[in-house]
């Protein structure tokens, strides 16, 4: 077998690896399917923004424990409607930011109000 057929083997394995990998991940009629997730917002101090905290149970690899992870995210919130202790559904989308690549979908349940009766 010469250099140049194990060469031109090669490219044409690596050719089909790219295409294989490059196929979006698509719903019934076309769409891109994007990942959604629930959870708990911890601050609405910014402009349009909400961060939210997803937590996530994962089994020890050792012990077999399932330990409780917490991840912060933050999302657009185009209408400043959520606050803080609201839980919403927020999904995947373009980066609006450096750290910011969520977007509010939904408020799923608000915040009990903990204002003080009045005497």
């Amino acid at each position: 077998m010469s250099p140049t057929t194990t060469t031109k083997a090669k490219t044409a394995n690596k050719a089909k690896t790219v295409a294989a990998s490059a196929a979006p991940v698509a719903a019934g009629d076309g769409a891109v399917s994007l990942r959604t997730l629930t959870g708990t917002v911890v601050s609405n101090k910014m402009q349009k923004t909400i961060a939210v905290v997803v937590e996530r149970l994962v089994k020890h690899p050792q012990y077999g424990k399932y330990v409780r992870r917490t991840t912060k995210l933050l999302a657009h919130d185009e209408g400043n409607t959520s606050k803080a202790g609201d839980l919403v559904s927020i999904t995947e989308c373009r980066p609006y930011s450096k750290r910011k690549a969520w977007r509010l979908v939904e408020v799923l349940r608000r915040a009990e109000e903990s204002g003080k009766a009045a005497v």
